[in-house]
């Protein structure tokens, strides 16, 4: 399923995906290498964040796209069963 976005007359939002929906706005704490550190998906949960941010430039660089897939992507990497987001990672590649 493609993810939704439906805007509420408040200006707040409901983001859904397969693997749940997020209310918006929303804290949304970042796991670049695809780990909040410090924190296991339980303690995560226990922020009452709704979704969590990778870095996929940073993924391809270790541990590896292969990697990632062999394990059942990036949720199942991260021990993760919400919703996550992965950015490009354009700004790390030109700024590096």
């Amino acid at each position: 399923m493609p993810f939704k976005f439906t805007k509420n007359a408040d200006g707040t939002g409901l983001l859904t995906t397969d693997h749940g929906e997020v209310q918006t706005p929303v804290f949304m704490p970042v796991g670049t290498a695809a780990t909040v550190k410090a924190l296991d998906g339980q303690d995560i949960r226990g922020t009452k964040a709704e979704i969590v941010l990778a870095n996929t430039y940073h993924l391809f660089l270790r541990p590896g796209e292969k990697v990632v897939s062999d394990l059942g992507g990036v949720s199942k990497f991260m021990n993760w069963n919400g919703p996550a987001l992965t950015d490009s990672g354009c700004f790390q590649v030109f700024s590096l």
